[in-house]
């Protein structure tokens, strides 16, 4: 017997978590949408849903792993990266009848993969979308429902209607404890490109008399900027280069930290580091690039400036800003159970036309 619509309200799904294959999920270090995927997987799991995590093999989850490549393709470093993904893909195909929903966030190698299925498949996007092709890529598969991490994030695709709705980041809040004391310094936290910013980072901290605490790690493709634009700047005194962090240490940089500087210049999908550091009750001093005034209240757990000397008049009035508020604003709006119930909501809604189809 098939189950009627009404059955299908509260009972537990049967999903599929696929995860990109370049970092474990939870990553040890740096891998924003990895961790993403790991909080979500294991929330859906406590809740009682049977999911299953395709992933690298040196994940772990309390859900049932399937291993799509032995270890993350950072380490493992294969020739050929898409070749991995396309076969983990492949094995989702496979298994999809296993399932009720498959959820994807492995971009648009995802897109055919969905096509050639029964089993409602929907794709988070976690990228930036204002590159060349591919609003037109997208555009070939309206079938394919996509979530977005921001409202600011689908600005380059217009009017596409394909989108089944808009699904915030969010984290769990106990890995995050809650600093009513600001420490003596500034952080950066993230990766070092140009798109990044931490070249203004350096700029503001020493126009502000502060150290500036960078936990950040390099890329082979940015190793060139690193060397001819940021090497230079860490002659100051002022600015100590700590390198990529676990997530331990990045905890302990955001949490003691006077502010947060979020100096990027590019259309940021999301920026999860803010999430964290006001959980934290640090508050952020940023550009208002992408997604950033949607997770950043201005003036009440942050500041938002455009140019330098905004950026500077903003970090030497955090003090006057309620750490509490920051982490209540967290609290509020970008828990882990709140990005959850995001997440079942668009599941659930996928399945009634299948169910009414099948009925």
């Amino acid at each position: 017997m098939r189950p009627r619509e009404a059955d299908t309200a509260s009972r537990p799904l049967r999903i599929a978590q696929v995860a990109p294959l370049y970092e474990s999920v939870p990553p040890p270090r740096y891998g924003g949408t990895e961790r993403i995927v790991s909080y979500l997987t294991e929330e859906l799991v406590r809740r009682g849903h049977a999911v299953t995590l395709f992933a690298s093999g040196d994940s772990t989850t309390a859900a049932h792993l399937v291993p799509c490549a032995p270890k993350a393709l950072r380490l493992d470093q294969p020739r050929d990266a898409v070749l991995r993904h396309f076969l983990e893909l492949e094995t989702v195909s496979s298994a999809a009848d296993a399932f009720d929903v498959i959820h994807a966030h492995t971009d648009y190698l995802t897109l055919p993969f969905a096509r050639s299925v029964s089993t409602p498949t929907i794709l988070t996007l976690h990228g930036r979308l204002d590159l060349p092709d591919l609003p037109a890529l997208f555009a070939r598969y309206p079938d394919v429902p996509l979530v977005s991490i921001s409202d600011s994030q689908r600005a380059p695709f217009g009017a596409q209607s394909t989108w089944a709705g808009t699904v915030h980041h969010g984290i769990p809040l106990a890995g995050y404890p809650f600093s009513a004391a600001p420490g003596e310094y500034l952080v950066f936290i993230g990766r070092v490109s140009p798109e990044k910013g931490l070249d203004l980072a350096i700029r503001i901290a020493e126009a502000v008399g502060l150290p500036l605490r960078v936990g950040a790690k390099v890329d082979a493709a940015d190793q060139r900027y690193f060397d001819s634009v940021i090497r230079p700047l860490l002659g100051s005194p002022l600015v100590e280069f700590i390198g990529e962090v676990d997530e331990a240490t990045k905890v302990e940089l955001l949490g003691h930290a006077r502010a947060l500087l979020f100096t990027i210049d590019w259309p940021e999908p999301f920026g999860l580091v803010m999430l964290e550091a006001m959980a934290c009750g640090t508050p952020v001093v940023a550009r208002p690039c992408g997604a950033v005034p949607e997770v950043l209240v201005d003036g009440v757990t942050g500041f938002l400036g455009e140019g330098l000397d905004d950026l500077i008049a903003a970090v030497r009035a955090v003090d006057r800003l309620d750490r509490a508020a920051c982490r209540a604003h967290v609290e509020a709006n970008f828990s882990v159970g709140r990005m959850a119930d995001g997440y079942e909501a668009l599941y659930r809604k996928l399945l009634r036309p299948r169910l009414r189809a099948v009925s």
